[in-house]
Parts: structure tokens; C-alpha cells; sequence
């Protein structure tokens, strides 16, 4: 029984001091027990909830974003190799060197990677505006000529050169971007001791709360303690939204995941940009709701606190 175990707790054997009461004693051992119990399943939940929604903003805001960006890149790149053949400079061309460069900005925008993945971005936009050039001014040659094929073979390997041009660079950062989203979406063995850390903090405060419950209604003949019942109510409340919130986060995230390991067809990169947003939409809401774990903890410990003081006063030891 749960009371057994109490009384084996360092102090609990220890025997009351004369005049004081026996019954003073052990609401005050439970009373310890109840707020260290509070307190340590707050932290734990804290921390255990900040583990998966602390990464949900970045993802939605930043490295989601990112992948697209360079998918979208790296497609409108590879459309405009396809026109940059043509005898006479074409608006399609432009068009797809236009879409190029800004979803590298939009890439910048998203705050990439570290210092140096955004000067990366910065090279393969000015690579492009070279790209851009030599591909015009092949162009502007006469068909067949020397000098237009060799404008065209150099603007290709700006474009296509294997470590060095501008699709290797962008496959990189892509690569590096895919891995952070695989980093902000993983659910890993800290994460797994966390949760279980908080599921047994959980029944265990939920067990000296009935347990306590049980010891009041045999001493004092009161059926219940309404501070005690709101604090399990409170308990498995605010757990149960927890852990709601977290699954649906997680899910989100993980569906994201999914959606962005592989590299995406043009066509249907404006239909992932939906669905993310889809999926990762209310991920802040949930994230903010992370002070809340930390006001009911107060919350619980003030509950447990009030509702044994009474009783701990009223057998308090009085000088005679």
C-alpha cells in the first residue's frame, strides 16, 4: 500500500517529537511529497512539451520554406536550360531565370541555415546573373557560329558543372535543409525518456493524491477535499491537453517530413506549400501554450498546499 511506502520515506520513520502530533506528522510528510511531486512533473512536462513544439515554429516559419524555395529554384533552372538553346532570346527564358532568383531570395528570406549556407545563396545568385548573361549572349550570335557555342558551352557549366556550378550548390543546400527538417521533426530516445519520465511523475502524484484523499477521509471523517479533487482534475486536465496538443503537433510535423523528402516536381510544389502550411497550421498557438504547463504547476502545488494546511494547523504542536 501506498501508505506503507510513505512511512519508509527519509524522516518518515523518524518519531514525532513529544507533544507533537502523530497526525500533524504525516499530513506533513504527505504535503512534501505532493509539492516535490508538482514540481518535478512540471519541469518534466516543460520540458518534455518544449522538445517537440519548440521546433515547430522554425520548421513552419524557416526550413519548410527553404526546401521549397530551392525545389523551386532548381526546377525553373532546369526549364531554362531547356530554352537556352533557342536562337533568339526568349521571354520564357527570362521568365524561368526571374522565378530562379526569387525563390533564392525567398530562401534568404528564411533566414537558411547558418552564416555561411547563406553566403552560399548569395554565390549561386550572382552564378545565375552570369548564367543569364552568357546564355543571352550566346544568343545574340548567329546560328551555327563558334563564338555562340562557345558562350553556350560555358554558360552550361556555370549551370551544370558536377561540385562546382550552380545545381550542385543548390543540391547541397537542399540536402542540408532536408536534414534539418528531418533534426526539427524527429521524435528521439530523449524525447521517448521524457514522456515516459512525465508519465510516471504523472501516476505517481495521481497516487498520493487518492492515497492522501483516502488518509483524510479515515481521520477526519470528511468524505472529500475539494482542493485535493481540483488538484487532480487539474492534473489530468492539463496532462490530457498536453498531450493533445503534442500529438497533433508531432503529426504535422511528421506529415511535413514526408511530404518534403523527396525532391518535388514543379507542378506540384505549389500544392506542397498548401498542404504544409496545412499541416503545420496552429503549431504557434500550441507552442505558446507551453507558460501554461508552467501556471499549473503553480496552480497545482498552491492546490495541494491549501488543502492540507488546514489540517496541518489544527494539529500543530501548542506549548502548553
Amino acid at each position: 500500500p501506498l501508505g506503507r511506502l510513505l512511512a519508509r520515506l527519509p524522516g518518515a520513520g523518524r518519531r514525532p517529537p513529544a507533544g507533537d502530533s502523530t497526525t500533524a506528522y504525516d499530513l506533513a510528510v504527505r504535503r512534501r511529497l505532493l509539492l516535490a511531486l508538482s514540481a518535478l512533473l512540471t519541469l518534466s512536462l516543460f520540458v518534455s512539451y518544449q522538445g517537440v513544439h519548440g521546433d515547430a515554429d522554425p520548421l513552419r516559419t524557416s526550413s519548410a520554406p527553404a526546401v521549397l524555395s530551392l525545389d523551386t529554384a532548381l526546377y525553373a533552372l532546369g526549364q531554362a536550360q531547356r530554352d537556352a538553346g533557342a536562337p533568339a532570346p526568349t521571354s520564357d527564358f527570362q521568365k524561368q531565370i526571374s522565378v530562379a532568383a526569387q525563390s533564392l531570395a525567398a530562401a534568404a528570406a528564411d533566414d537558411v541555415g547558418a552564416a555561411a549556407d547563406r553566403q552560399a545563396l548569395q554565390t549561386v545568385a550572382g552564378l545565375i546573373t552570369v548564367y543569364s548573361v552568357k546564355v543571352q549572349q550566346s544568343q545574340l550570335q548567329p546560328d551555327g557560329s563558334v563564338l555562340r557555342e562557345a558562350y553556350l558551352s560555358y554558360a552550361t557549366s556555370i549551370l551544370t558543372e558536377e561540385g562546382s556550378g550552380i545545381q550542385a550548390r543548390l543540391k547541397a543546400l537542399q540536402r542540408q535543409q532536408r536534414a534539418a527538417v528531418h533534426r526539427q521533426t524527429s521524435f528521439g530516445p530523449l524525447l521517448w525518456c521524457a514522456w515516459s519520465a512525465t508519465l510516471l511523475l504523472t501516476l505517481a502524484l495521481a497516487a498520493v493524491l487518492l492515497e492522501t484523499q483516502r488518509f483524510l477521509r479515515h481521520r477526519f471523517r470528511r468524505r472529500y477535499n475539494r482542493r485535493l479533487i481540483a488538484a487532480g482534475a487539474l492534473l489530468c486536465a492539463g496532462l490530457g491537453v498536453a498531450v493533445l496538443f503534442t500529438v497533433w503537433t508531432h503529426q504535422g510535423m511528421a506529415d511535413t517530413r514526408d511530404l518534403l523528402d523527396r525532391p518535388l516536381p514543379g507542378r506540384q510544389i505549389p500544392d506542397a506549400g498548401r498542404h504544409t502550411a496545412s499541416y503545420l497550421a496552429g503549431t504557434g498557438f500550441r507552442a505558446a501554450a507551453a507558460v501554461w504547463i508552467l501556471i499549473g504547476g503553480v496552480l497545482l502545488m498552491a492546490l495541494a498546499e491549501t488543502g492540507l494546511r488546514r489540517h496541518i494547523d489544527d494539529y500543530r504542536f501548542r506549548p502548553r
